[in-house]
C-alpha cells in the first residue's frame, strides 16, 4: 500500500499549467512540522520540518488554481512517487513527489471587510417549550 496523509502551508504561490486536452496540473510545496520537546533529561529538541513537492491533477488543479495561496492550511491525500533524471550535464537526480488523490482546504475563509457592519443582536429566544413539557404539573402524553 502506498498512502500518505499530509497537514501543511503551502510555501509559495502554486505553479498550475495545463497540459494536453486542457488537463490542468498544480504543483505546490507544502511545510510540516514535527514539534519539538523536551526529553527527559533536559534536551531540547527543535521542531523539524520537512518539504513536500505535491502534483495535483485535473479537477484538484484547478481547485488550487482557484482558491489556494502561499500559507493556506492544507490537507492532501495521495501517495509517494519517485523519480529520476539526468541534467544537461549528465548527473542524475533523484525525486521525491506526493501525487494528490484528495485535497481539503484548512485555512479559514478569508476575513470580512473592516466597513462591514457589526451583526445585530438577535431577540431573545423563548426558553420554555411551548407545549409544557417544562411545566411539572403537566401530565405526560404517554
Amino acid at each position: 500500500m502506498n498512502k500518505i496523509m499530509l497537514i501543511g502551508n503551502v510555501g509559495r504561490e502554486p505553479e498550475v499549467r495545463y497540459v494536453e486536452q486542457g488537463v490542468a496540473v498544480a504543483r505546490l510545496s507544502l511545510a510540516t512540522t514535527e514539534r519539538g520537546y523536551t526529553l527527559s533529561n533536559g534536551t531540547q529538541v527543535p521542531d523539524h520540518t520537512d518539504w513536500h513537492n505535491v502534483i495535483l491533477w485535473r479537477r484538484l488543479a484547478e481547485v488550487v488554481e482557484k482558491y489556494v495561496h502561499k500559507g493556506d492550511k492544507l490537507y492532501i491525500e495521495g501517495r509517494v512517487r519517485y523519480t529520476t533524471y539526468d541534467d544537461k550535464r549528465g548527473v542524475r537526480h533523484n525525486v521525491t513527489e506526493i501525487w494528490a488523490d484528495n485535497l481539503e482546504l484548512l485555512s479559514p475563509k478569508s476575513a470580512a471587510p473592516a466597513t462591514a457592519q457589526p451583526e445585530q443582536p438577535k431577540e431573545e429566544q423563548q426558553t420554555a417549550d411551548p407545549i409544557g413539557f417544562d411545566d411539572p404539573n403537566t401530565d405526560m402524553p404517554f
